[in-house]
């Protein structure tokens, strides 16, 4: 993207809403969301060039997914602990910019939280609803939860939720295929053959991933970024 591209979608942005309007968050359930929301809102507000990837702690560990996936207008919008209700809420810091497309991936730490399938995905939809009724000219991908591998014995709130991940992406994929949204398939990649657990080479602790991990993500997405991009 050269720079007289990005400044007219800067401009396009400043007239479609205020700084004040898009930096507002309401929603301050925990320390590190707060801070990363504050954090956000001293960088420059996403505009009708990015390509933003939303989501938890597996997104923002992610680190610079501009590098990951190749392109600069990549931009990381994850806060490790945020769920569907968090991420909803700070929907105004990122749908007032009208972004090319957005890739969501939430729903674990809904499913931690002792909500069912039904109710995860009920919350999701919300978060997907939103979007599209806000910023209808957004790309939106929708991708699957990842699999958790509970054999590390971390994660005591996830205790018995291995196949939880499975049905919430069973809910998201039917809802997406109905809506005509993109859905990410990307919980089979991650899978180890003939099981619902994820691949012990690709995480770190079963539930977060290992470098080799976040390489297969992005290989997966890039296809993606590149068609927006061209």
């Amino acid at each position: 993207m050269n720079t007289i591209s990005r400044c007219l979608c800067a401009c396009a942005v400043a007239l479609a809403a205020s700084a004040m309007a898009a930096q507002d968050v309401t929603c301050k359930p925990f320390k590190h969301y707060t801070d990363r929301v504050a954090q956000f809102a001293k960088m420059p507000p996403v505009d009708s060039c990015d390509i933003v990837m939303l989501g938890n702690s597996l997104t923002e560990f992610g680190g610079d997914w501009g590098k990951l996936l190749h392109s600069p207008v990549v931009v990381n919008r994850g806060i490790a602990g945020d769920d569907a209700t968090g991420i909803y809420h700070r929907l105004r810091q990122i749908l007032p910019g009208r972004p090319r497309a957005i890739f969501l991936m939430v729903g674990i730490n809904d499913i931690s939280h002792g909500l069912t399938a039904s109710q995860v995905a009920s919350a999701v939809e919300k978060v997907i609803a939103a979007i599209r009724r806000e910023s209808p000219s957004t790309k939106l991908y929708v991708q699957s939860l990842l699999p958790i591998n509970e054999s590390f014995g971390k994660w005591k709130l996830l205790e018995g939720k291995t196949g939880a991940v499975g049905e919430v992406n069973s809910l998201l994929s039917a809802y997406c295929k109905d809506k005509g949204i993109a859905y990410v398939d990307l919980y089979s990649k991650f899978v180890r053959r003939g099981t619902n657990t994820l691949r012990r080479e690709l995480t770190t602790d079963g539930l977060h991933l290992s470098a080799q991990g976040y390489k297969l993500w992005a290989f997966e997405l890039r296809r993606h970024v590149m068609q927006l991009t061209r």
